[in-house]
């Protein structure tokens, strides 16, 4: 085989590949190198169509939720054909050493659909669906066979996706056998001796859409807050909850985190069915500690729910936004401890006033 000629074809590759997959690959369009000249040292017997094609599907289930960070772990098959040949010799009579020729070259030519080298790159167009890996090798796949083992892509869903569909873009690019070339000097009963065969390759690529989907859930926003909550005092917090999701739900129990400077006996309130858009009020009642300030606060809580299949679930974490006042007895009590003096003196002063009173009376005779 003559080596100069084979690796021409592994080098053009090898420079085709670092020239077309940059750091970002959109918008690639695969090129179609014609022949070298100096490729062109044979004969070329056949000009064959068709090669690899290969297809991506995810392993396991396709549905998330919002907010779930998870691996795609996904399947490539080359499903590649050689769909036709073209003869590149006129109908006049070949000898032997031409037909063992056109024989060599048919058999190269099969391996035109074998993927060499695939690299993946998985990219999704829109924000609320993140891709966190690069590009992934697959290795090389001939007509016919799949990955041993998945490909694997980290991906982070956001927590305010809506649900639906949403298709990532799985580009597929890899070598592949482009075109073959064979000469030899005599056939024999051992074969054609001094058998050349040149071997040239080119970049493929094919964009496959991968489609996940984002599940139908109840969400939950505290959507109204009243109540009194005053330093040192017992006071009632009234919170309305609105399913803002796109699924109903069934006997809602909200839960609080009454931390520092609250504290509660009842930290649970019954919300009961609410579909979509449906609101219900949770009352509590809180007691605040000596030690809180006059400022804003924010109570954690969160909804134990049985979904549209039955299943227990417990939402993310609700915050209540309340406000916490001084106390209704600040400025009474300054008051009162003036006033029990003043009341304390009226009263001594009358007790004084009795006694020199009866003191200046004249006893009877």
């Amino acid at each position: 085989m003559n080596k100069r000629n084979l690796m021409i074809g592994i080098i053009a590759l090898g420079i085709s590949l670092m020239c077309l997959i940059p750091a970002s690959a959109a918008g690639f369009t695969p090129q179609n190198n014609a022949l070298p000249d100096n490729f062109d040292f044979s004969d070329n017997y056949y000009t064959v169509y068709g090669g690899p094609d290969v297809s991506a599907n995810i392993v396991g289930d396709n549905e998330f939720y919002r907010g779930d960070s998870v691996t795609l772990n996904i399947n490539l098959m080359n499903k590649g054909l050689i769909t036709g040949f073209r003869s590149e010799e006129d109908d006049d009579p070949i000898d032997e050493l031409d037909q063992k020729l056109q024989q060599q070259e048919m058999s190269y030519e099969s391996q035109r659909t074998t993927a060499i080298g695939i690299v993946a790159i998985l990219a999704s167009p829109d924000p609320n669906v993140e891709v966190k890996s690069g590009p992934q090798e697959a290795g090389s796949l001939a007509a016919g066979e799949q990955t041993s083992s998945p490909v694997m892509f980290n991906v982070e869903f956001s927590e305010n996706a809506p649900s639906g569909d949403y298709p990532l873009i799985l580009s597929l690019y890899y070598g592949y056998q482009k075109n073959v070339q064979v000469s030899g000097d005599n056939e024999t009963s051992l074969g054609v001796t001094n058998l050349d065969v040149g071997l040239w390759y080119d970049v493929g690529s094919q964009n496959v859409t991968i489609p996940v989907n984002v599940k139908k859930e109840a969400q939950f926003e505290v959507t109204n807050v009243s109540g009194h909550l005053a330093i040192g005092e017992e006071g009632m917090l009234h919170a309305t909850y609105t399913n803002t999701g796109d699924e109903p739900v069934k006997d809602a129990i909200v839960r609080i985190s009454a931390a520092n400077p609250f504290s509660t006996t009842d930290d649970q309130a019954y919300l009961g069915d609410l579909d979509s858009g449906e609101s219900a009020v949770a009352v509590f009642k809180l007691k605040v500690g000596d030690t809180a300030i006059e400022k804003p606060y924010a109570i954690n809580s969160e909804i134990k729910y049985e979904d549209t299949k039955g299943h227990d679930r417990v939402s993310d974490n609700v915050k209540i936004k309340t406000q916490v006042s001084a106390s209704s007895n600040s400025y009474t009590g300054g008051l009162m401890l003036p006033a029990g003096f003043v009341i304390a003196a009226l009263v001594i002063g009358a007790i004084v006033l009795y006694i020199r009173r009866k003191q200046g009376q004249k006893p009877e005779e």
